[in-house]
């Protein structure tokens, strides 16, 4: 989630910048809704920020490698991907899986990071892109520079509206602060309990508060309410969905994760607590935020179930300081 939406605004100002080509994106079947809305309405960008959208159950196929289905799936993509006759492919996310789809279109060029995430990637790339920005966002408009020949703004990116998650979730907006417990693994998840903490004093103050729960996060957000006295609503949306609600919210707190980019990419103000990850490459950006991290945080992406040392020396009341101060800012701008 987090990969696609970085790699958002390059594609934005891609399509922005060239109404005229036409653009695909091969996605995981769970990250469509990120580019497209099953019922997207007329509030939505006037045209969709992908043409054509291919579906790549890379993890499935990883789960049963050698079987029938796999074999048979892996062949419609190749097929899908040649038959698009695309004229130059793009690698944002800097991966080995990434960069050999992109050899499965046979396109001319395949374009990626000189430095990208697998340094195994590199040698799959027909061009090789050095980028100088530190944040990701700026690393992939730089290498959709190359595909446009030209520099590329820094531009908003679109998300889809759906609008029967806009109709459920209309009511929602005003005093709403939206809580992400989960995170990829153990060492960037910020303790529960604190989380509680945090629950039930923005409660106390009025404020409505839901807990967002990803797939396989139930039990956590659970833990996390039952920790704040049950003040706050356990919702488990759908990705249109979470969208929707997203955008009623005056601010979202969470760890390095998904949700948390999503509230950045839509200019919720969030406040992201940071430990193992470095926000400067990783973190919110554009619009209002509050990042947390201790000084002596190092990147470490080792998948530990046990929170980084850093991560537990922010408090709650570091948390709600800071999202104190982005909602007088909010409420100085009247937002």
């Amino acid at each position: 989630m987090g990969d696609i939406l970085h790699a958002l605004p390059a594609v934005t100002a891609l399509r922005a910048a060239h109404p005229e080509w036409f653009l695909g994106w091969a996605v995981e079947p769970q990250w469509r809704g990120l580019l497209a809305a099953k019922d997207a309405v007329a509030r939505g960008p006037a045209m969709p920020v992908a043409d054509r959208i291919h579906i790549v159950p890379a993890k499935q196929w990883g789960r049963s490698p050698l079987s029938a289905d796999t074999v048979s799936d892996i062949r419609r993509v190749r097929r899908e991907l040649r038959e698009s006759q695309y004229d130059v492919c793009v690698d944002l996310q800097g991966a080995v899986r990434s960069a050999v789809l992109g050899k499965w279109a046979y396109s001319p060029r395949l374009i990626g990071e000189a430095k990208p995430r697998e340094w195994a990637a590199q040698y799959l790339f027909d061009e090789r892109v050095e980028t100088q920005g530190v944040h990701v966002i700026e690393q992939a408009v730089e290498v959709a520079n190359a595909v446009a020949g030209e520099q590329l703004p820094l531009v908003k990116p679109w998300l889809p509206v759906s609008g029967v998650a806009e109709r459920r979730f209309g009511a929602m907006a005003g005093k709403l602060v939206i809580l992400n417990p989960g995170a990829g693994w153990g060492a960037k998840r910020w303790p529960a309990e604190r989380y509680g903490v945090v629950a039930r004093t923005l409660a106390e103050k009025g404020f409505r508060v839901v807990m967002n729960a990803g797939p396989g996060e139930e039990k956590l957000a659970h833990e996390v309410n039952a920790a704040s006295g049950s003040v706050a609503e356990v919702l488990s949306p759908e990705l249109d969905e979470l969208i929707a609600l997203t955008r009623r919210a005056c601010v979202l707190i969470a760890g390095d994760t998904g949700p948390l980019h999503l509230a950045s990419a839509l200019g919720v103000p969030v406040v992201g607590i940071y430990g193992p990850t470095d926000p400067a490459r990783n973190g919110p950006f554009g619009g209002r935020f509050r990042v947390l991290r201790h000084p002596e945080s190092r990147r470490d992406h080792s998948r530990r179930a046990e929170p980084e040392a850093g991560l537990l020396t922010i408090s709650a009341e570091d948390v709600l300081a800071a999202a104190e101060d982005l909602l007088k800012e909010a409420a100085t701008d009247g937002r």
